[in-house]
């Protein structure tokens, strides 16, 4: 799922060298690259994490036991907009508990929206994030570059490009919605060839507020049933807009995703 924030007139900032941030240890490094202008007049680069052996970080949605990494990207000048692209992640257990995310590396493919077509673009950011071994431990970089006025593809970015999970079809996809006391719970019945293995799969909402729980998943024969609760912060019911929920089925040999949820 593509993640698009626009932001409002961001404050001008002098371009500054590329910054890679060591944590204790050196869990994490952390740089962005450089990249290449689109066709579409966005620019296209990457966050680039280096993580030492035995340390993981998190995908957006990191399941009970992570960490979701957060962005803040009001120090950029000349940016109206930005999208992720996430790679597929890996599903493992941190102390009993099911998190996603990445070991070894992860580049993330960032899209940056200019607000003047004409001007360069300079990205800064403060990235908070989670890294871990037996313990979690967050994290917080402070990254800035100035992007090439054209760059050129680079191989790095384009694999972790090919490693987004595509939105899937599937065969029918039907959604029962119940109210809870303190908020909602959502069934979705989804006929679907298996992505292999035992399959995880993921709830998320457009609202970040919302809190979603592990989603409970079986598959019996050509149909896989995952259930999730939704709780708000007031902890009440409420109005639901299908469209907006996303499914992320990962097994392992493929991953895809599912975007809304009729009845």
């Amino acid at each position: 799922m593509i993640r698009t924030c626009l932001l409002s007139a961001a404050a001008a900032l002098a371009p500054l060298a590329a910054t890679a941030q060591t944590v204790p240890g050196d869990a994490v490094r952390a740089e962005f690259l450089d990249g290449w202008r689109t066709d579409r007049g966005t620019h296209m680069t990457a966050l680039r994490l280096t993580l030492a052996d035995g340390w993981k970080t998190y995908w957006r949605a990191p399941g009970e036991a992570g960490i979701p990494p957060r962005f803040d990207w009001t120090g950029s000048e000349n940016v109206a907009g930005v999208a992720f692209h996430w790679p597929r992640p890996e599903v493992f257990e941190l102390n009993g508990m099911r998190a996603i995310g990445y070991k070894h590396e992860l580049v993330l493919p960032i899209e940056f929206t200019p607000a003047d077509t004409g001007g360069g673009m300079t990205i800064a950011a403060e990235v908070e994030l989670g890294v871990c071994q037996e313990i979690c431990v967050p994290v917080t970089l402070s990254l800035s570059r100035p992007l090439p006025e054209e760059g050129a593809p680079d191989p790095a970015i384009s694999a972790a490009l090919a490693e987004v999970p595509p939105a899937g079809k599937a065969d029918a996809i039907r959604c029962a919605v119940e109210p809870l006391r303190d908020g909602l719970r959502i069934t979705a019945q989804i006929d679907i060839a298996s992505a292999g293995g035992e399959e995880v799969a993921v709830v998320e909402l457009a609202d970040p507020t919302i809190w979603v729980s592990e989603a409970v998943t079986q598959r019996e024969g050509g149909r896989l049933t995952t259930t999730a609760d939704l709780v708000p912060a007031n902890a009440k019911p409420f109005a639901l807009d299908r469209s907006e929920v996303t499914i992320t089925i990962l097994g392992e040999t493929r991953a895809l995703e599912l975007r809304g949820c009729p009845s």
